[in-house]
């Protein structure tokens, strides 16, 4: 690996190695009766209630809720009739008590969410992707080692008990020299993106915030992943947990170059595709990262590891190893169930919060998971290879 690539991507690769192992997960309240973590949600989507119920669950307290959109407001104060709410996050902000903030925001609102939030001098969960580009990512990661402040990104493969002990067989050299990765999403969800009207009133100057002004069209913020203003597409969101996880087995950090090619083809309106490839090209490895919104073939997520001396497939029904040669060894000599829940992640960012620690996955981890969807996505633009750039 040269020594003068991108200085954040150089210190995401420490901190990418030295995370310490998440204990099993038994679910507990960080915070006494009397002492409970008082947070408030900012954008209280599908993802940032179910976040926020499961740090309810898990003792915390929702004090206050923010979204630009008022009928996913009057959701988010369902879940949390006490709490306060807002239109304006920033004003969330100001709230007295306020302990910390999950922010469950569009990828192009992390960036000036999180800065506002560690001015405030609040504690973040932040919903990956981390960052809407690689220049944010290293901006965050100065931001954030500038204050004093605990912030977990939501890579909950971090803290997920089976994941940890599949690392750990890795790192026992069961597989020997791996050569190609192969990690893949499948599902067959993928159709005309849904431009009705919008029912309820949405701030749609806010929701746009730094992207380019635009008029309103219902789709683009109903299923604002799929345009490039306010995301990576499904190459950073599915992407970002499949391609950490690549990485981290491999402890090679961020990929030297990429390549990536995709189409829409069935979900018109969209601008990212929603069937891709991308290859990457490791110091001693490479690895291809394929997605298909319109077939279930194997449906979800699956990583294969090709080693020399082994084969590990993990997926949404466990990890399996197979003896090399295949064709003498079909049946693997190691299995594990590998359920990935979220409380455990947020279970460690409410320790962290109490103990000042760092959490399993700092924005050092974030930022080095989702380098390698975004270098993917600079080689779709660009329609060639691109290499990561070097230093300065």
């Amino acid at each position: 690996m040269k020594e003068d690539r991108r200085k954040f991507i150089k210190d995401s690769l420490a901190a990418t190695v030295t995370i310490g192992v998440a204990p099993m997960f038994v679910p507990r309240s960080a915070w006494g009766a009397n002492d409970r973590l008082a947070y408030g949600l900012i954008g209280a989507g599908g993802r940032g209630r179910g976040l926020s119920r499961s740090f309810q669950q898990l003792g915390a307290k929702c004090v206050a809720v923010a979204d630009v959109y008022e009928p996913n407001l009057a959701l988010g104060m369902k879940d949390s009739a006490d709490a306060k709410s807002y239109a304006d996050y920033k004003e969330l902000l100001g709230q007295t008590g306020l302990d910390a903030v999950i922010i469950a925001t569009p990828d192009h609102q992390h960036y000036p969410n999180l800065l506002d939030a560690l001015a405030a001098k609040k504690d973040v969960y932040l919903e990956k992707p981390m960052s809407h580009s690689l220049e944010e990512s290293a901006k965050m990661i100065q931001a954030v080692r500038k204050t004093k402040q605990i912030v977990q990104v939501g890579m909950q493969r971090r803290s997920a008990e089976a994941i940890i002990k599949a690392k750990q067989l890795m790192d026992s050299g069961v597989l020997g020299r791996i050569m190609l990765v192969k990690p893949q999403w499948n599902w067959n969800v993928a159709k005309p993106l849904d431009n009705s009207p919008l029912p309820g009133k949405l701030d749609w100057k806010s929701f746009i915030g730094p992207a380019k002004e635009t008029k309103l069209e219902p789709m683009r913020f109903r299923r604002w992943r799929y345009f490039w203003g306010y995301s990576g597409g499904n190459m950073t969101d599915q992407g970002t947990h499949l391609m950490d996880v690549v990485q981290w087995f491999t402890n090679s950090g961020p990929p030297l170059s990429a390549i990536s090619y995709g189409q829409v083809a069935k979900m018109t309106g969209s601008e990212t595709p929603d069937v891709f490839c991308a290859v990457y090209e490791y110091p001693n490895f490479m690895a291809t990262w394929t997605l298909n919104y319109g077939n279930s073939f194997e449906n979800g997520w699956s990583i294969r590891f090709e080693g020399d001396e082994g084969t590990m497939i993990i997926d949404e029904d466990g990890l399996r190893v197979w003896k090399e040669p295949w064709k003498d060894n079909r049946e693997p000599i190691h299995k594990l169930q590998a359920q990935v829940p979220t409380e455990p992640h947020i279970q460690n960012f409410l320790d962290c919060v109490k103990s000042r620690k760092e959490p399993n996955a700092p924005v050092e981890v974030g930022a080095s998971a989702v380098s390698a969807p975004h270098l993917a996505n600079l080689a779709f633009h660009k329609g060639q290879r691109v290499k990561m750039k070097a230093e300065g």
